[in-house]
């Protein structure tokens, strides 16, 4: 089940509110301009899946969000726990970062902790399988997949090529608690 944990950045130690129905979550992203819908995962996939794989079991919903929104790149993260390179990937979205562009992910199996960096304020929201987030371009974040990853997520961007990640070089995402496996 997804849910929405709310911090104010000088307490990492102690959510503000926890939130798990999907309204409220939504509506409490919605006030960041951050949009989170739910959409069908129409096709059970494995962690470690390859982009191949993914592209093609979800290509009319890749197909229809490009055409609506505007995007033109795709990419996928699929990770299973015995990925040789599970620990390298993790370290490399642990670090608080902003896209140039509009980012949207949605998650077709397993799950994340996305954490969102606005103003005083840090949203972890855990995500799961059916949820889709979109991103407006400059959202300070980073992303937990724990130790023992189980995701398969699709990334889509407003350019062809995924945008190169601009660290912050604020070290605030080791303050917050990471997702528990």
């Amino acid at each position: 089940m997804s849910s929405l944990s709310v911090y104010h950045v000088s307490s990492p130690e102690l959510p503000n509110k926890v939130l798990t129905h999907f309204e409220d979550i939504a509506a409490t992203l919605a006030e960041q301009g951050i949009r989170f819908e739910r959409w069908p995962a129409t096709t059970r996939l494995q962690p470690g899946a390859s982009q191949e794989e993914v592209i093609s079991a979800y290509q009319q919903e890749i197909d229809r969000l490009m055409t609506d929104l505007g995007y033109a790149g795709v990419e996928v993260l699929s990770l299973a726990p015995d990925h040789p390179q599970k620990d390298q990937q993790r370290a490399g979205f642990l670090a608080e970062q902003r896209q140039a562009g509009d980012e949207i992910r949605l998650f077709v199996a397993g799950r994340g902790l996305l954490s969102l960096h606005i103003d005083d304020y840090v949203y972890a929201l855990l995500c799961e399988r059916h949820d889709l987030l979109a991103l407006p371009a400059g959202t300070a974040h980073w992303f937990d997949m724990g130790e023992q990853p189980q995701l398969v997520a699709i990334r889509l961007f407003k350019t062809p090529q995924s945008p190169v990640a601009n660290l912050t070089g604020d070290a605030i995402a080791s303050q917050f608690p990471p997702l528990e496996d």
